[in-house]
């Protein structure tokens, strides 16, 4: 099948339905036994598809990860939800590393990934140690004999640096370490990372998952060799979501490729646009030509998405209020991936470790939703000219 025809039909078996067109809300804790030969026979495997206890899920988070499996392909051997995607991050590298271990880390990463490296993952006596988002195959010259994982992700956050990550994943197999991407970005409909090698797969799916801004989870998917792991761990930390949340990241889902198809649109218009204006240094959209990245991006991935950034060329984040305070149309969140557009001033100069950013001016951070372009971009034009009048004092 079609991506979009498995995002419509997957996780919708009768078993989850019983008939109609959504799986109901099982909201349990206690799951009940009718016999003690039967609670001994579900204790014995509490992963399998059977009522256990309500942390190990019920028929709506099934079929919500059946539906996240089936888009993934073959090589996703199981799923596990989190109660945000930052979770299902920081797990998916704790199930995968023990103390003396060395990480590799994007130095384009997620800013609480990074957060996290700096802080529980050094407490647990794991080294992390970042990499230039461009290194590619010549990671090789970083890898140590006790380097369990490297962390990929392809957009980086903020400054948008495509990774190859075939050329990453070739020199991780060669010494034995797990790689795990942050996928949110671009979704299994526009990169499928387990065909690239990757061996554990993480979605914020409180961004484009589920779309409507109004859900935190978060989805962790593993090859067959690192989800007994992975499991273990949820297991040990009680990682889980709710009923309720499950069933509106599902039914998200059901839609999130024509969204995705708009945001694309919706943000190619927006980010052509910037690129011609005078004041505007460069746009970091890793369709555009002038991205790092763009050729692999070409290579490699199938669209692009609603979230990008551009930098100005003068002025400094002294005057980014003048642009981003009197927007109709933007909000100011730290959030994306919803139907809603979205602005973020931000400094990526002040966190790089192994690579560096340049910028002469501030770097905003846009998620373009499903607005018309042409009033998203009238919106845009008022707030860079207001910058342009703060920065001449």
């Amino acid at each position: 099948m079609k991506k979009e025809t498995t995002i419509v039909s997957a996780g919708r078996g009768k078993e989850y339905t019983h008939g109609i067109v959504n799986p109901p809300v099982y909201r349990a804790s206690t799951c009940i036994f009718d016999t003690y030969a039967e609670m001994q026979e579900r204790n014995a495997d509490p992963y399998q598809k059977h009522l256990y206890y309500g942390r190990k899920g019920t028929p709506t988070h099934w079929a919500l990860s059946d539906a996240l499996m089936a888009l993934e392909g073959e090589k996703a051997a199981g799923c596990l939800l989190f109660p945000s995607g930052l979770a299902a991050m920081t797990s998916a590298i704790l199930s995968q590393v023990k103390a003396g271990d060395h990480v590799l880390i994007t130095d384009s990463a997620y800013d609480p990934t990074r957060y996290f490296s700096q802080t529980l993952l050094k407490d647990s006596g794991v080294e992390a140690e970042y990499y230039d988002p461009m290194i590619g195959g010549n990671i090789v010259d970083l890898l140590r004999e006790n380097t369990a994982c490297i962390i990929v992700e392809a957009p980086g956050s903020l400054t948008f640096e495509v990774q190859d990550v075939p050329a990453i994943v070739r020199a991780a197999k060669d010494h034995k370490a797990t790689v795990i991407m942050d996928n949110t970005w671009a979704t299994a409909l526009n990169y499928q990372a387990f065909e690239y090698g990757v061996d554990v797969v993480v979605h914020a799916a409180t961004k484009y998952i589920v779309g409507h801004s109004d859900v935190m989870i978060g989805a962790a998917l593993a090859n067959e060799a690192c989800l007994p792991a992975l499991r273990s761990y949820a297991m040990a930390t009680g990682q889980t979501c709710s009923a309720d949340d499950a069933y509106l990241a599902l039914r998200g889902l059901r839609t999130m490729s024509v969204r995705l198809k708009q945001h694309e649109e919706n943000a190619l218009a927006v980010a052509q646009w910037l690129a011609a204006h005078p004041a505007v240094d460069r746009v970091l959209h890793p369709a555009l030509p002038d991205c790092p990245g763009h050729e692999i991006w070409k290579r490699d991935f199938s669209g692009s998405t609603g979230l990008f950034s551009f930098v100005m060329k003068d002025g400094s984040l002294d005057h980014a209020a003048a642009l981003v305070d009197d927007l109709h149309h933007y909000k100011m969140g730290f959030s994306w991936g919803g139907y809603e557009s979205l602005i973020l001033p931000t400094d990526p100069r002040s966190y790089r470790k192994k690579s560096k950013f340049q910028a002469n001016g501030p770097t905003f951070r846009l998620h373009i939703g499903l607005e018309d372009p042409e009033d998203l971009i009238t919106d845009l034009s008022a707030g860079i000219d207001r910058y342009l009048v703060a920065i001449k004092g």
